[in-house]
């Protein structure tokens, strides 16, 4: 394939370039975070990740009763940006 220079320097079209190189595609995926512990350990942990900036309080569900005495669980389900290449 012929590239033109221009001044010295390789002058690629825009169709060209965009065929030497492949352009990620972000896309958003679930991920579920379960949380099981004493009611106590669970709330306390949910308060640190949102203080750090990574979920709501309300994001996360109510605690539910394991069955287990003095456990409980709590579910937050949340989408990350994953950028997959096209090739």
């Amino acid at each position: 394939m012929f590239i033109p220079t221009v001044q010295g320097a390789s002058a690629l079209t825009a169709s060209a370039a965009t065929a030497c190189t492949s352009t990620p595609t972000p896309t958003a995926e679930p991920i579920r975070h379960l949380l099981f512990g004493s009611l106590g350990a669970v709330q306390s942990t949910i308060r640190v990740l949102h203080k750090r900036g990574y979920a709501e309080v309300n994001d996360w569900s109510q605690p539910i009763s394991t069955g287990r005495p003095n456990e409980v669980m709590a579910i937050l389900t949340k989408r990350v940006m994953l950028a997959h290449s096209d090739t």
